[in-house]
């Protein structure tokens, strides 16, 4: 008798993670992704109290991921500030494209349970808000991120959603606005 898969967390997300890339969050199911890793469905349950904390978690990795684009996007270190924003938003516009569903889920989600943890979502901020508050100043830089990110946010999210309609290079038109 063959001996069960052995699972772990990350290999449970990672192919939760393609599984829902691949097919939409309506494609991922307990039983589908079990299935997939070569085990019966209660055994994800080890790993995840529910598909809502296996969502959050996703969630989580996506927010991670996509801080940590941003820091290491080219042009961060010696650049002149605008050039290191727009290089951050440049790697966040790339991150969104290159994990779309993941991207969708974790920021344009109204499900309260599944969005990512604030303090998650304040790591997201401060990457930016650091280098905004150097170029107008600690006391302005909220509001300026705030507009930033809801430009860059909804930029991704109209693209994603195949939006813009209207023709033009939108690489050109992402970085004229930032």
């Amino acid at each position: 008798m063959p001996h069960p898969a052995r699972i772990d967390r990350t290999g449970i997300l990672h192919t939760a993670r393609a599984m829902m890339e691949l097919e939409g969050i309506d494609g991922l199911s307990v039983n589908r992704l079990a299935a997939a890793l070569g085990v019966k469905p209660p055994s994800l349950y080890h790993h995840f109290t529910s598909k809502a904390a296996l969502l959050r978690e996703l969630n989580a990795e996506t927010n991670a991921g996509l801080v940590k684009a941003m820091q290491t996007a080219p042009h961060t270190t010696d650049a002149p500030l605008p050039h290191k924003i727009l290089a951050m938003a440049l790697a966040y516009r790339a991150y969104a494209h290159e994990h779309p569903v993941s991207y969708g889920l974790a920021y344009t989600n109204v499900v309260a349970e599944l969005r990512p943890d604030p303090e998650f979502l304040e790591k997201l901020a401060l990457t930016l808000q650091v280098h905004i508050a150097e170029l107008v100043g600690p006391g302005e830089s909220l509001p300026a991120l705030r507009g930033l990110w809801a430009l860059v946010h909804g930029f991704v999210v109209l693209e994603l959603g195949g939006q813009f309609q209207r023709g033009g290079n939108l690489d050109t038109t992402f970085e004229q606005v930032v």
